[in-house]
């Protein structure tokens, strides 16, 4: 079984990764999960809110890494990998999908939130807050895309947002292991593996401009290869995917 990082757990907190943001800051390095059984101003990618209610999961784990930039963005992926053996621990295997980059599906609709930040220290590494929100008991309503909780799917109740975590820090920590020794090969295999919209038209929205075409799969580094509309292939390193109306 992995050994994961101490867990710190509190009542209340206005946000996890805060939380991890403003101990990095002052100098903590982890590695430590830290969660909270409410969230008053949890936030997800983009600026967007991620509400957390008592029987919901929010966890974020506080560490360093060597790694550049954009390789430490790849802790996403394994963010995601152990979401999803989460679920399927939880509702059986299959029952969890990924969309690119992070999104965890569960019978087609958001459960999970990933957000992975990070920080310059003067060591020169960098300190990542991962931080996993999970909808067990609860799902929002008010969201851009429909959301599900395990609990819809459960016969019996959903488990205990601190049960849940051990799972998920250790499936975490497996994942990054071979992350750490094998490179992003496992992660971009598993991933694969368990991927919704490859080869599915869809519509990439970045920042500046919104692409069509059709998800052709991962390249080496994350990256999501998408073949336009007039046959040519474009990168997508960061934005909203939309296949149909997932």
């Amino acid at each position: 079984m992995a050994k994961h990082p101490p867990i710190e757990a509190y009542d209340e907190l206005d946000s996890t990764s805060a939380e991890a943001r403003r101990r990095a800051e002052a100098g903590e390095t982890g590695p430590v999960w830290i969660t909270a059984a409410l969230q008053t101003a949890g936030r997800g990618r983009r600026g967007r809110a991620w509400s957390t209610q008592r029987g919901n999961l929010a966890a974020t784990l506080l560490t360093l890494t060597d790694r550049p930039p954009a390789e430490a963005a790849q802790m996403s992926f394994v963010a995601a990998l152990a979401a999803c053996d989460l679920a399927d621990a939880c509702l059986g295997p299959g029952a969890a999908r990924l969309k690119w980059p992070n999104d965890v599906l569960v019978h087609g609709r958001k459960a999970v939130g990933i957000l992975v930040e990070s920080g310059a220290r003067t060591d020169g590494r960098l300190w990542l807050a991962v931080g996993i929100g999970v909808n067990l008991a609860h799902a929002p309503q008010d969201v851009e895309r429909p959301a599900a909780a395990f609990a819809e799917f459960m016969s019996g109740p959903p488990p205990e947002p601190r049960a849940a975590l051990e799972v998920l820090a250790q499936a975490f920590e497996r994942w990054r292991t071979a992350w750490a020794t094998q490179g992003f090969a496992p992660i971009a295999s598993g991933w694969s593996d368990r991927a919704t919209g490859i080869g599915q038209r869809c519509e990439a929205r970045l920042p500046s401009r919104t692409l069509t075409g059709v998800a052709e799969g991962l390249d080496p580094d994350g990256a999501l290869r998408l073949r336009l509309d007039d046959g040519g292939l474009e990168r997508i390193t960061a934005g909203d995917v939309f296949f149909g109306e997932s």
